[in-house]
């Protein structure tokens, strides 16, 4: 994990840490919304694709994705001189399949419903023989997404803020709540997911995998729609005796508010959970709590609706 920290140190500078009051304690906010593809998934995929032999990198990567992950592998894939295709949901937001695109990876789309992303770009790797890359069911993706918290210790430090006690984070298939319990191992690991879709928080309350329900409810959150957590990334939380909450999706539009007035930053729906467990103080906030804010890539419509206050959900147009 820290080879992962000096790679990524190596190529991008690192995030801001930034302060601020809620509910009369000062917390840290790691605003890895200002990555240069607009989220977290930049780490694990630059750790990843840097793995890959030289010789091996002509057939380049196969990747699934909603948006921020496919921006990571392509972002990457770009940089190093790989070709990579993703497999991103037909209704994945506009902003997020046009930037994966611009980047130049080719993009295949599928059913979210009817379709398992896993076996088209299972299929396609095979047939391509290129590298699968997953979202969150790796060990260099999740090393690499750790290495926020090893970037965060030393921001903390340095600003005066203090150890890093706690982590609250958003969770879809774990890998960064995941690699942040392994980079900040005395550190209490919370994830906070959209309710309905809180599969993370029932497994780890059950001690096994509990996957998300047919009935989940409709979510602007579509970083985190993930069915089913990994045995990798559950064991790891399991192991730290993690635990989670879910939020609503008007709690999470307040805390987008929140984090445009107060930090003046624009999060996406999936990066404002964590923000949200605590306004609602699902988790209370307390001397030496760190909370990501994990991507801002949001559709530019759906964002002003959030801003103008309105309170129906209204997905983000599809690609």
């Amino acid at each position: 994990m820290r080879d992962a920290a000096a790679k990524v140190a190596a190529v991008v500078p690192p995030t801001p840490l930034l302060t601020a009051e809620l509910h009369g304690q000062t917390l840290a906010f790691k605003a890895e919304c200002l990555q240069p593809i607009g989220a977290f998934k930049l780490r694990g995929a630059w750790h990843r694709l840097t793995a890959i032999a030289p010789e091996d990198r002509a057939k380049g990567v196969v990747a699934f994705s909603s948006g921020n992950h496919a921006q990571g592998v392509a972002w990457a894939a770009r940089r190093l001189g790989m070709p990579a295709v993703i497999v991103m949901p037909h209704d994945a937001p506009r902003v997020k399949r046009e930037a994966t695109l611009a980047m130049g990876a080719e993009v295949v789309g599928y059913d979210r419903l009817t379709e398992a992303r896993e076996k088209i770009a299972a299929h396609l790797a095979h047939a391509r023989g290129a590298v699968l890359v997953p979202s969150y069911d790796d060990p260099w993706i999740i090393e690499g997404q750790g290495s926020a918290g090893i970037e965060a210790a030393r921001q903390a430090e340095a600003q005066g803020f203090g150890a890093i006690s706690r982590v609250v984070s958003p969770c879809g298939g774990g890998g960064l709540a995941a690699g942040l319990a392994l980079a900040l191992p005395e550190a209490a690991i919370v994830t906070a997911e959209p309710a309905g879709w809180d599969d993370m928080a029932r497994s780890l309350e059950a001690g096994w995998i509990e996957p998300v329900g047919p009935d989940a409810p409709p979510t602007a959150c579509d970083a985190l729609q993930t069915l089913r957590v990994s045995e990798r990334t559950f064991e790891v939380l399991a192991r730290r005796d993690a635990h989670g909450v879910a939020v609503s999706e008007a709690e999470i539009r307040e805390a987008q508010r929140w984090a445009a007035a107060k930090l003046r930053l624009v999060v996406e729906p999936g990066g404002a959970v964590a923000l949200a467990a605590l306004l609602t103080r699902r988790v209370e906030p307390q001397p030496g709590t760190l909370v990501l804010l994990s991507g801002g890539n949001t559709d530019p419509d759906a964002y002003a609706r959030v801003l103008a206050g309105e309170g129906a959900f209204a997905a983000a147009e599809p690609a």
